[in-house]
């Protein structure tokens, strides 16, 4: 599976020894479809009809890392993984954790977190 990550779960972010073991595949951005919103401790990405690019990485992992991954992110309350769109990715089917909790008073974080 492919992942598109953009918060802590990037490399020298809190929660980037999960994917220590998994592949690398290199920076992206999004289609410009996107917002992300300062949670504290984490950042939240939803889909938005006046969206921006947004800033991540790319990793390939296996389906254990997956379930972990989605353990993390409280799949399926807090956050759903879905299909994310990609700029000029030669990926197929990238999933993205994209947040479901309440907006309100949360700053845009704008393109990249932190």
């Amino acid at each position: 599976m492919t992942i598109f990550v953009y918060g802590s779960l990037k490399r020298g972010q809190s929660r980037s020894a999960v994917l220590a073991q998994q592949r690398f595949l290199g920076h992206v951005v999004t289609r410009p479809k996107y917002r992300m919103y300062d949670l504290g401790a984490y950042p939240g990405l939803v889909p938005h009809d006046h969206g921006r690019s947004i800033e991540g990485e790319l990793w390939g992992v296996d389906e254990g890392c997956l379930a972990e991954l989605d353990q993390i992110e409280g799949v399926p309350t807090l956050y759903r993984r879905a299909q994310v769109e990609l700029e000029q990715c030669q990926h197929d089917d990238v999933q993205t954790y994209f947040y479901q909790g309440p907006l309100e008073g949360r700053p845009d974080c704008g393109r990249r977190w932190p």
